[in-house]
């Protein structure tokens, strides 16, 4: 029998490895920073991975499962399955601060994170600002609640009249 101290080791490594997949949506995201995966299992020499779409009917799903077994597949883990979570649904929420600051320094405004300021942002709320990534200028609108995938609204500053990408929030 395996104990949970044996494992500890293998699913630290597990973690690590992880953290090398990217969104392929967003790629200087790892599926860590996006908070996507719910959980690592090892029973054995099979390990499970449990991720949690975006949202409902997320294209980048298929891909994302695809890019984990070839990791660990690289690595040597040769008995996987990648399981996917629907409930509790994924929100913006588990994205993590280095994710969001990644998004930024891509040109991508990050959501507003609920956790920290007890609000959270909708899509039609009038009363917080999406600032610039670019400019860091809270002058900005809402353009299309469509961006360049269905998890983004397109916005432009007012400031330095530039478009940008606002990762929706989802809570």
């Amino acid at each position: 029998m395996v104990t949970a101290a044996a494992t500890a080791p293998a699913e630290a490594r597990i973690w690590q490895l992880l953290e090398e997949v990217s969104d392929p949506e967003v790629p200087v995201l790892s599926i860590l920073d996006l908070g996507i995966v719910r959980g690592v299992a090892i029973d054995g020499e099979q390990i499970t991975v449990t991720i949690t779409p975006t949202y409902s009917g997320c294209p980048a799903m298929n891909t994302i499962a695809t890019d984990i077994r070839l990791r660990l597949l690289a690595e040597g883990y040769t008995k996987l399955v990648i399981k996917n979570q629907i409930s509790p649904a994924w929100t913006t929420d588990w994205m993590s601060p280095a994710g969001r600051d990644k998004l930024e320094a891509y040109g991508i405004a990050p959501p507003i994170d609920g956790t920290a300021t007890g609000h959270v942002l909708n899509l039609f709320d009038k009363e917080t600002a999406v600032r610039c990534p670019l400019c860091k200028s809270a002058h900005t609108h809402l353009v299309s609640q469509f961006g360049s995938t269905a998890c983004k609204a397109l916005y432009q500053c007012d400031d330095c009249r530039e478009p940008f990408d606002y990762f929706k929030c989802h809570s």
